[in-house]
């Protein structure tokens, strides 16, 4: 299931960047006292009494716009209206209540989506100062008051947040069915695709990059399994989201690789890789998805018989950091290689959700350990008691050590490496967590 989208908004200055670190425990977002320093859409994962949800950082006026700051906050406004689940207004205790934030207040009264209003800058400790009761005027409730550099009064307003989540229903998706995330940046035949293997017109097909603004699922059967494919927007470099729409848009996408199973990353093979397809490949490399590289439009490149060796060699090296990734060269055009890409969707599915026993896994470990010995650090050499599997998607191990420092990365690789040649693990990460104990098994 999806978690629930919580949207920051307010106008500039209010403080929206300091309130979206505090809360996600993280400095993602620049702070400066200039307007409109948040030029583009921040995301983070946010947890609160054991609740998880996205939250998300909106910015102010962006200096390449020629609108005015009123009209910019009714289009930020509405795009967070649209797409979050909550929406927090952040205003400012010492400016009072303002115009703009007033007609913000408006727009999310008449919107029927929940509010939670919040008053930043309240940093004094005990009794709010006589102008926090202004802010009872703009009609959204109780105010709550709070201060982001400090940190005081967040508990409350998450609280308030989470309380206004939509009921956690079990949706009426098929146990069985594999949930697909089709990502890749702008016009590289994501929507073509979805369109070709449900067989019908699905999705508006376009050669104007940004066609798809939200994500959409298309539910099919093959050979008896059934599969929901997730469309989403492209994603593009930072410096071309200009639009507004198309910064929500990659919120989307995100969203979508959390909700799927399996994500097929789709290259251009008229294009080649760029440094955008390795930051898509790596949303859904860090969620732990099993991944498939599908090379788009092969029917259109010019190519040779070894054209495809030589482009499987260049994109192994352009991806090295998931090396474990099949690589499939498709046309969704022709529907060239498709029913293989059926094939490799179960196969990188099953291989996600894989457990293995714990006798196998230190099988693999003494036999590793005999061919390459544990570093060593001034005399002290790294011992690994035992390995066991934690859980699936992805597989993650962890792994009993007598100091976690003499684990260095590379071995962890190397054990990554003899884990897989034995057991395969083609198409997923996999995780390692280290931990340290003494002889007597404390």
């Amino acid at each position: 299931m999806a978690k629930p989208i919580v949207a920051i908004v307010g106008r500039p200055n209010v403080g929206k960047s300091t309130l979206f670190n505090k809360l996600c425990g993280k400095r993602l977002a620049i702070v400066d006292d200039r307007p409109g320093v948040t030029r583009d859409r921040l995301y983070a994962d946010c947890e609160w009494r054991d609740q998880s949800f996205l939250i998300v950082d909106t910015g102010g006026i962006e200096p390449f716009s020629d609108d005015v700051l009123l009209r910019q906050m009714r289009t930020q406004a509405k795009m967070a209206i649209d797409h979050a689940d909550v929406i927090v207004l952040v205003t400012d205790l010492r400016a009072g209540v303002v115009a703009t934030d007033r007609e913000v207040a408006q727009m999310l009264i008449k919107s029927n989506k929940p509010v939670v209003l919040c008053v930043n800058k309240c940093d004094s400790i005990g009794d709010p100062d006589p102008e926090f009761y202004e802010f009872y005027n703009l009609g959204l409730g109780d105010p709550i008051a709070v201060s982001a550099v400090h940190g005081h009064g967040t508990g409350d307003l998450l609280d308030a947040v989470c309380a206004l989540f939509p009921a956690q229903t079990e949706e009426a998706e098929d146990p069985d069915a594999i949930k697909v995330a089709v990502i890749g940046k702008p016009n590289v035949g994501k929507s073509s695709l979805v369109n070709a293997v449900c067989g019908e017109k699905r999705m508006i097909v376009s050669d104007i990059a940004g066609t798809t603004r939200d994500a959409a699922d298309t539910e099919v059967t093959v050979a008896g399994q059934k599969y929901i494919f997730i469309d989403t927007a492209g994603l593009r470099r930072k410096s071309r989201v200009e639009d507004q729409i198309e910064k929500y848009s990659v919120l989307r996408a995100v969203s979508a690789v959390e909700r799927a199973d399996v994500c097929v990353i789709m290259i251009d093979a008229v294009v080649g890789f760029t440094e955008q397809d390795s930051k898509v490949a790596g949303i859904a490399h860090e969620q732990g998805k099993a991944c498939i590289i599908a090379v788009n439009k092969w029917d259109a490149y010019e190519k040779d018989d070894k054209s495809m060796d030589s482009y499987r060699k260049k994109l192994m090296n352009d991806f090295s950091f998931m090396s474990y990734a099949p690589i499939i060269f498709i046309s969704a055009k022709t529907g060239q290689r498709l029913n293989r890409l059926f094939d490799l969707i179960q196969y990188v599915n099953t291989q996600n959700a894989m457990r293995i026993s714990t006798g196998k896994l230190n099988d693999v470990l003494a036999a590793a350990e005999a061919r390459v010995q544990p570093p060593t650090d001034k005399g002290k050499r790294l011992k690994i008691y035992y390995i066991t599997q934690a859980s699936t998607r992805p597989p993650t191990f962890v792994c009993f050590v007598n100091k976690k420092d003499l684990f260095h990365y590379s071995y962890q690789r190397y054990l990554d490496n003899q884990i897989r040649a034995v057991f395969g693990l083609e198409g997923t990460p996999t995780r390692f967590v280290i931990r340290e104990r003494d002889k007597n098994g404390k």
